[in-house]
C-alpha cells in the first residue's frame, strides 16, 4: 500500500473526531486530525456533561453506542486523571417522561423512582442513579495527550472540502460538527446554540437534570471545586457570545432547587453550538478514490455516544481492506 492509503484523515477535534482518532492510533493506524478549532475551544470542551437520557435517532443504534460508552466511561472513572467522575442524582421532569425509566437510564441497573420529599417543587417525576459525569476542559485535555501518546497529529488547518480531503488519504473521518453543513452541503445539519454558566461549587457533590422539550432547562453538574449550571438550547443560532440575561435565568432556575448556588461566584459564560440533525450521520461514502466516514449530528449527545460511535465508526473504515 503507497503512503496516501496507509493513513487515516480525521476531520474535527471535538469529542467525537478525537475519540475516532485515539481507537485508531491506539491500534497502531497513522492517523492526522485537521481542525479549525483546538480541542480546548470545541463545543465539547463547553459540554455539561453526563452520561444520561438521550433521544437520538436512529434509537436501537443509538442506545448500542451509548451502552458501548458507559462501560468505557465505569474504567476512565477509576482514573483521577480522565476528569471522568460517577456521581449519584437526580433526572426529572416537570410533567412526565414518555418512558420509564427514561432512554438509556433503562440499561443500567440501581436506578429507582424518586421517593416522597425527593423532588423539587414542580417536579412531577423523577429517577435516582449513579451516572458518569465528565469534566470537559479535563477530558478533552485527557483525549488530546492519550491520542499524541499514541503518536497521532493534531493539525490546526481547516478541511475546505471532501475533495482535498480525499487527496490527502484515501481513509477520511468525518466528524466536523456543525461545520459538516458547509463541508458535504449537508442543510439538515443546523446548530443549536447552548449557553452553561460555571461557578464556584459551595459543596455540592449530587446531579440534578431536567429532562424538558423547551428551549430551557434546569441542572447542575459538579465536578470537584467547578459546578457547571445549565441550560438553553436555541436553534439556528450562530451566535457564540454568552449573553447576561440568560445567566441570570440560569442561575435562578438552579437557585430555586438549590438555595446555595443564590450567591455563588460565577467563573465563566460559555456558549457552545451543538450539531443537531433529525438523525446521526454514521455511515460510509465513497468519494474521490477514498473511504469516507461521516459520524456527525450528534447534537447534545456527543459526549455519551462518544466511544460506541468512535468504535463503529473505525468498523466501517477498516473493514475488508487490504493488508
Amino acid at each position: 500500500m503507497n503512503d496516501r492509503s496507509r493513513s487515516v484523515l480525521v476531520i474535527g477535534a471535538g469529542v467525537q473526531g478525537l475519540s475516532t482518532a485515539t481507537v485508531l492510533a491506539e491500534a497502531g493506524h497513522r492517523v492526522r486530525v485537521r481542525t479549525s478549532e483546538h480541542p480546548s475551544e470545541t463545543t465539547s470542551a463547553v459540554a455539561g456533561a453526563v452520561w444520561g437520557p438521550t433521544s437520538l435517532w436512529p434509537v436501537e443504534r443509538a442506545r448500542r453506542w451509548a451502552e458501548r460508552t458507559y462501560g468505557v466511561f465505569l474504567e476512565l472513572a477509576t482514573d483521577p486523571a480522565t476528569g471522568v467522575h460517577s456521581a449519584a442524582g437526580i433526572v426529572a421532569g416537570r410533567t412526565g417522561f414518555p418512558e420509564t425509566p427514561p432512554g438509556s437510564l433503562g440499561l443500567l441497573d440501581g436506578v429507582r423512582p424518586c421517593g416522597a420529599g425527593e423532588l423539587p417543587p414542580g417536579f412531577a417525576v423523577g429517577m435516582r442513579a449513579n451516572l458518569p459525569l465528565v469534566d470537559m476542559p479535563r477530558y478533552m485535555e485527557y483525549l488530546s495527550n492519550r491520542f499524541l501518546d499514541a503518536g497521532g497529529e493534531l493539525v490546526h488547518s481547516t478541511v475546505p472540502s471532501l475533495s482535498d480531503a480525499a487527496g490527502e488519504s484515501s481513509l477520511v473521518v468525518n466528524c466536523a460538527g456543525v461545520g459538516a453543513r458547509e463541508l458535504v452541503g449537508d442543510p439538515g445539519v443546523r446548530p443549536v446554540s447552548g449557553q452553561h454558566v460555571v461557578v464556584e461549587n459551595p459543596g455540592l457533590d449530587e446531579f440534578f437534570v431536567e429532562l424538558s422539550d423547551v428551549g430551557e432547562w434546569t441542572s447542575y453538574m459538579p465536578h470537584g471545586q467547578r459546578l457547571v449550571l445549565g441550560g438553553t438550547a436555541v436553534e439556528h443560532d450562530w451566535n457564540r457570545t454568552p449573553d447576561p440575561q440568560v445567566t441570570e435565568g440560569i442561575l435562578r432556575r438552579c437557585g430555586a432547587i438549590q438555595p446555595v448556588l443564590h450567591d455563588a461566584r460565577v467563573r465563566e459564560e460559555l456558549v457552545g453550538l451543538r450539531p443537531h440533525s433529525d438523525a446521526v450521520r454514521l455511515h460510509t461514502e465513497h468519494y474521490a478514490g477514498a473511504r469516507i466516514v461521516h459520524d456527525y449530528g450528534h447534537g447534545g449527545s456527543g459526549v455519551m455516544v462518544s466511544w460506541g460511535c468512535a468504535y463503529e465508526v473505525v468498523e466501517l473504515l477498516l473493514t475488508d481492506l487490504d493488508d
